[in-house]
């Protein structure tokens, strides 16, 4: 099987019915999306075809690129640009084969599959009965086509894997930022060609397909069991970023009739094994890979920028701006891809309607064990670079707000609930998830009021927004409050206990320090002001 060139991806129809298709037909009019099993998959599909793109078809400007946009390559075009790198996409056979190791591993014990998957449980917690919620036995048989994709899924998020098993050259679990539209009835070959960088934007050497700088399975492995052997972002060519293969594997393909335990299909091919080895890939250093923001230390430019990682409590509002923004002020970079077409959608009007949306998802890793994968579509707005530095200053200052006062939302609960909220232990994570989801639309409203006052080259909400915006944030809060604190009537002791909690809630709410430069510096009249 070639992953170029043979149907192995199955894809859903405008009708809503699902194909395989050859990776030629995603420009299609009636193609809209991929279909696959899981989350983490359609999310590398995106990856695994938006860096093909890149890699073959890489427009030289931004006309082309506009031009590729509204006038999709035919199925010919593609399969000429696939040709040039076919060789380095065999899924099996002999040889080469795509993303796997150069040795054969055969001194390796095999290993059950199901191993590639990032929540699978490891031999510690098979052995020591620890998989309570993500249960051993999952995927341990798997066609090839998924077998493949569940690698390449674990090649770029790869986390700590032990001793030499490296991590992915974003870091375990980085966030992936891409862009969609919003518009209904758009077609895959938009989605994916939203996330395609020109190369007038991203300038790099013509790649070479054979010597391993792009693809490293085409040469051996630079082993990093010695000091000395880190591969930097300097030592590779760019697009390696797309390929890049810290993890030293080769798959055990059988000639053998079965049930994929991940797609429900039945296949000839099956694969239930494979062998992995130490000391693989070693990436080192500051890389920019164009799916994934940055953030770096204001106070030490010289040291190495971190990729956003995934958080407990999932992907919301409050980094909305280091997704979307780049600010050397604030020592942060949104992905590259995101970056790009921020640029063409101010400079193009083809784009001004199109309302764009950045889908944001990624696992949240601790260390080596999955807690969860998270995925999250926001608003993306047109602006121009030069703006950026001034509007990223009231962002944060309305993201800082919201955060304090989720802030002072907990701990006003806790002094409800608990004799002494200090001490008090468990999760309270339901209230900060609650809290996002409600206020969230209050943010991206005032992110939209926030635009039309650029339009008139200011860089902040008028007044009149402002005082909006903090009065429902106000009043969400003390809803939120009302609703875990006051629901029940309780003691008398309990009922004076929550009352003084409430109005030092509310103390803070329309008093505090905070709230009170927002509204100097918004120039918010209150009501005593007023009279």
């Amino acid at each position: 099987m070639n992953l170029v060139k043979d149907p192995w991806l199955p894809m859903r129809l405008e009708d809503g019915s699902e194909q395989v298709l050859p990776m030629s037909q995603i420009s299609r009019s009636d193609v809209v999306d991929f279909a696959l099993p899981r989350a983490d998959f359609q999310g590398a599909a995106y990856q695994f075809v938006i860096g093909l793109l890149q890699t073959v078809l890489a427009p030289k400007d931004q006309s082309e690129w506009v031009s590729l946009f509204e006038t999709p390559p035919s199925q010919e075009t593609l399969e000429n640009a696939f040709q040039k790198v076919e060789h380095a996409f065999h899924g099996e056979g002999d040889g080469s084969l795509f993303m796997q190791d150069f040795d054969l591993l055969e001194k390796q014990k095999p290993t059950t599959v199901s191993g590639l998957l990032i929540e699978a449980p490891g031999e510690n917690g098979v052995k020591n009965n620890t998989d309570h919620f993500i249960k051993r036995g999952i995927g341990e048989q798997m066609t090839l086509e998924m077998a493949l994709l569940a690698l390449f899924t674990l090649q770029i998020n790869a986390p700590a894997g032990g001793a030499g098993h490296r991590v992915g050259l974003r870091g375990g679990g980085p966030l992936t930022t891409l862009i969609q539209p919003s518009t209904e009835g758009a077609t895959l070959w938009q989605k994916l060609w939203f996330n395609v960088i020109n190369r007038e934007n991203w300038v790099y050497d013509d790649p070479d397909f054979t010597d391993g700088s792009v693809f490293p399975w085409l040469a051996p492995t630079r082993l990093s069991d010695k000091k000395g052997t880190e591969i930097y972002e300097s030592s590779v060519h760019p697009l390696h970023m797309f390929w890049a293969m810290p993890r030293r594997i080769r798959l055990e393909v059988q000639d053998k009739s079965g049930t994929c335990q991940i797609s429900g299909k039945t296949t000839s091919k099956l694969v239930t094994e494979y062998r992995t080895q130490n000391y693989g890939h070693n990436y080192s250093g500051n890389w920019s890979h164009p799916f994934t923001p940055y953030k770096g230390d204001p106070k030490k430019p010289e040291a190495e920028w971190l990729s956003i990682k995934g958080q407990p409590g999932g992907i919301h509002y409050k980094i909305w701006d280091v997704l979307t923004f780049s600010s050397s002020e604030s020592a942060q970079k949104c992905a590259k891809a995101i970056s790009h077409f921020e640029s063409i959608a101010f400079n193009t009007k083809t784009f001004k309607q199109v309302r764009p949306r950045v889908w944001a998802f990624g696992y949240d890793m601790d260390n080596m064990k999955a807690r969860c994968w998270y995925s999250s579509s926001m608003p993306l707005f047109q602006f121009g670079p030069e703006q950026q530095d001034e509007l990223l200053v009231e962002v944060k200052c309305l993201q800082k707000l919201s955060s304090d006062a989720l802030w002072h939302l907990r701990s006003e609960v806790k002094a409800a609930w608990f004799e002494s909220p200090s001490d008090a232990k468990g999760d309270m994570s339901f209230i900060d998830l609650e809290f996002w989801q409600r206020t969230e639309n209050l943010f991206f409203d005032a992110i939209a009021k926030l635009m039309k006052e650029v339009e008139n080259d200011r860089q902040q909400l008028s007044s009149e927004a402002a005082k909006k915006w903090l009065t429902k944030l106000q009043s969400v809060v003390l809803d939120l409050f009302d609703e875990y604190a006051l629901s029940e009537l309780g003691s008398e002791r309990t009922m004076i206990k929550r009352i003084e909690a409430r109005r030092s809630l509310s103390g803070w709410l329309y008093g505090g320090k905070d709230i009170k430069a927002f509204k100097t510096n918004h120039k918010i009249e209150t009501k005593q002001e007023v009279s």
